[in-house]
Order: structure tokens, then C-alpha cells, then sequence
């Protein structure tokens, strides 16, 4: 495959990597970071555009920002109407998306091969000119506000899960929620949202990947075409607000709730960022203790004892932060303290004890499989590729990224776990009255 002198880009990588595809990085002049893969197995075309924003991003009085501006990027820019992007992508019987999270909002398009003009077209235009009115921002607020009120009626485990996340990141960035607190919401202005859309939607903060059906020097014309005459942003994006130098202490909390009809407890531990070595580890850990039916806690907990109603956790990643959650729910207060105690000797029992090199060869096919299951299409292909760019990682080292996880050895996993899985824990107990 070879380059193309186009006007307006620079290419930043051409890189053939040992996946079961390729793909190439190129940079337009306005800062536009541009990654397309070929793939001519479907008539199909994927578009993601991301911008590297989204609630921790946010200031303190002005949560909610982020998920409203997602919103409001489908409310209309200076050529389409109000739901009019939805609808154009249905009409060629498209698919779409929109997610935002704490660093990242993501928009995803997958369409017949032969609309590639038209997605391009329509994330161009609200890139370059949304349209942000009175009207729309305060109808969007109208929404999220109830979106808010809804949640705490129907989710009677909101509130620990909120003092959960303040006490595992005391950062204010890192902790208030996604959907933004309710006063906050009602007190934002138009002006504050056209700064914030000013400043992080703007081509120098964002990434397009486009895969699947296409021709790379023609999709980069294209490319060129609709997004050239975009301006960067005036200000340059900041980055969340972090201290750092935070150790965590050992916190012990009790919750509660006459709502919650049954008892349970969330157990967290700070670990190391998704950007250290120790990430590989602490994924195969993940793996083998919540990782299908045969995984560790499932099995004590569930299948075997029957002292879990609900188990979940994992691995969460917040930008350079991360930690390892757990959260069980019980029959009784009864079971819920067995629970808690057969928990905590999984975790002993990793510290102390070698994983068997079966175990340890089941659960890396398992994550070998997931794995290359980012791959099997074309939209799984491109939220993969974004991910990874947006997560700052460098793209070139995805062709030894998968042997990295599947180097992970026993006495690595013994390790990592007597590192991060110390008494310095918070612990939420929800109890029922």
C-alpha cells in the first residue's frame, strides 16, 4: 500500500500491523487526527467520530455538560434540521450511535458503502456549525433534570454507588456522575454551552475513523472535501483538573436504605493505570475472577454456596485512574456477611496461591477471543481503533498489545495482587434498615 500526496494532510503513520487487519493514521492541517481500515468482506462503511471530552472534563457547578452537548448534536447545524441526522442515516437504512463517558464522546455511524458522502457530510456539519439556540438548550435541560429525578426513584443503589466513586476518587472530576447533578443542570447557560462546544467538538480535539468498504485515496478526498474548512478550536481543550500524589486509605462506610429490599456491599481498590505494564496483569485477574460461569466468584459466590443474588465489578478506567470494583447483593444480612467474608478469601487465595496453568490457559482463550473479537466488524473494528487512540496510547504498538496480555504469567498475578489488593479498601455497607 503505498502514500498519497494529498493536499491538506500529513501523514503521521502508515502501519501494517500483525492483526487480522491493516490501517492507516493520517493528520489534517486543522489538527483532525483521520484512521481508516480497509475491509471489502460487506458492502459496508462505519464512521466514528469522537471528541476527547466528556464529564471529567467538566467544572465544578456545570456537571452535566458533556451529555448534554451529545444531545444537542442531534438537535440541527446550519444545513440539517432538528432529528434530521437520525433520520437521514435510517433512511438509507443506516445504523447510529452515541456515547459519552468521562474522557470521551463518541458518534457512530454504520451505512451502506455508497453513503460514506453523506455521514461525512452530516458530522462535518455539526462539527463546523451546531446549532445552539435558547430553545434547544433548554428543552435538553428539561430532559437530563427528569432523566435524573427517574434515576434516583428507580435506582435505590444510586446513591451508594455515588458515595462509592467520591470515596475511590476524591478528585471532584473523577467522581460526580455522568448525567450531571440537578441544580447544575438548571443553572446552565447558553453561553456556557457554546464555550464548551468552542472549545472541545472542534476538529483538533477529535479523531475520525472511517472503516470497512472503501478506498483509502478516494475516502481521504472525501475526508479532505468536508472537513478541511473546519476550524480548530481558539482555546486549546484543557485537560481534567488532578492533584495526583493521592494514596487511598482504608474507608468503611454504612448505608442505609429503606428502599433497597435487599442488603449487599461495593468493595474497591485503587490500581494501576490502564497506561502501566501492571494493566496486563490486573486484565487476567479481571478475567479469572468475574469472567463466565466457571470464573472464581462466580462459582463461590453463586453457583456453589447460592450467596449472591446479583455479582458484578471489574476493572474501571477514568482517564489515568482506575480501580477494581465489586458489588454483591444478598438474600439476607446474614448471607451478605458470609458473602463478603468468602470475597475476601478469593482475593487472599490469589495473594497467597499460584493460579494452576490450566486455569491460567482457559481464561487467556477466553480473553484471546474477546480480544479478537474487536475485529469481526466493521464498527467493532473502528470503536476499537478509537479507543485506543483516544486512550493515548500509542498506535503502532498495537501489533504486540494481544502477546503482552498473554504473556501474563502466575507469579505475575501473585504480585500485582499483594501491590493492589491491601487493606486500604473502601467498603460501602448497604443495608435495608
Amino acid at each position: 500500500m503505498g502514500c498519497f500526496a494529498l493536499t491538506g494532510f500529513s501523514q503521521i503513520q502508515k502501519l501494517e500491523v500483525q492483526t487480522p487487519f491493516s490501517f492507516s493514521v493520517y493528520s489534517l492541517n486543522n489538527g483532525l487526527t483521520v484512521i481508516l481500515s480497509e475491509n471489502h468482506s460487506l458492502p459496508l462503511v462505519t464512521v466514528v467520530c469522537a471528541y476527547k471530552v466528556g464529564s471529567a472534563f467538566e467544572q465544578d457547578g456545570k456537571t452535566g455538560m458533556a451529555l448534554l452537548l451529545e444531545n444537542l448534536m442531534f438537535l440541527g447545524s446550519r444545513n440539517i434540521g432538528p432529528m434530521q441526522h437520525i433520520r437521514y442515516i435510517h433512511r438509507v437504512g443506516g445504523e447510529l450511535n452515541a456515547i459519552t463517558s468521562w474522557d470521551r464522546t463518541i458518534f457512530s455511524q454504520t451505512v451502506p458503502s455508497n453513503q460514506l458522502p453523506l455521514v461525512l457530510w452530516l458530522e462535518s456539519d455539526r462539527m463546523k456549525s451546531l446549532n445552539l439556540n435558547y430553545t434547544h438548550v433548554e428543552e435538553t435541560k428539561t430532559l437530563l433534570v427528569e432523566m435524573v429525578k427517574n434515576q434516583k426513584i428507580e435506582d435505590p443503589f444510586r446513591e451508594s454507588l455515588l458515595k462509592f466513586n467520591q470515596l475511590l476518587y476524591p478528585e471532584f472530576a473523577y467522581h460526580h456522575p455522568l448525567t450531571g447533578n440537578e441544580d447544575d443542570l438548571k443553572n446552565i447557560t447558553l453561553n456556557d454551552v457554546r464555550d464548551f462546544y468552542e472549545t472541545f467538538y472542534k476538529p483538533n480535539n477529535a479523531v475520525l475513523c472511517i472503516t470497512g468498504d472503501i478506498d483509502e485515496a478516494q475516502t481521504l478526498r472525501l475526508v479532505r472535501k468536508y472537513f478541511q474548512t473546519i476550524n480548530p478550536s481558539k482555546k486549546r481543550p484543557p485537560a481534567p483538573v488532578f492533584k495526583g500524589g493521592y494514596k487511598q486509605a482504608r474507608s468503611v462506610e454504612v448505608m442505609t436504605n429503606k428502599d433497597v429490599s435487599t442488603p449487599g456491599f461495593r468493595l474497591g481498590y485503587r490500581i494501576g493505570s490502564s497506561y502501566s505494564n501492571d494493566f496486563y496483569i490486573l486484565s487476567m485477574i479481571d478475567y479469572l475472577l468475574f469472567f463466565g460461569k466457571s470464573s472464581r466468584l462466580y462459582q463461590r459466590l453463586v453457583a456453589r454456596n447460592k450467596l449472591a443474588l446479583r455479582l458484578n465489578g471489574g476493572i474501571e478506567q477514568r482517564i489515568d485512574l482506575a480501580s477494581f470494583k465489586f458489588f454483591v447483593l444478598s438474600n439476607n444480612e446474614a448471607t451478605k456477611d458470609i458473602a463478603q467474608k468468602a470475597l475476601f478469601s478469593e482475593i487472599n487465595r490469589l495473594k497467597s496461591t499460584l493460579v494452576s496453568d490450566r486455569e491460567l490457559k482457559k481464561i487467556k482463550n477466553m480473553f484471546k477471543s474477546d480480544y479478537m473479537g474487536h475485529f469481526n466488524s466493521t464498527e467493532k473494528r473502528a470503536m476499537f481503533l478509537t479507543r485506543y487512540f483516544l486512550s493515548g496510547r500509542d498506535l503502532s504498538d498495537l501489533a504486540k498489545e494481544l502477546d503482552r496480555f498473554l504473556s501474563v504469567s502466575t507469579p505475575d498475578i501473585v504480585g500485582i495482587m499483594n501491590r493492589y489488593f491491601t487493606d486500604n479498601y473502601v467498603l460501602i455497607d448497604i443495608r435495608t434498615q
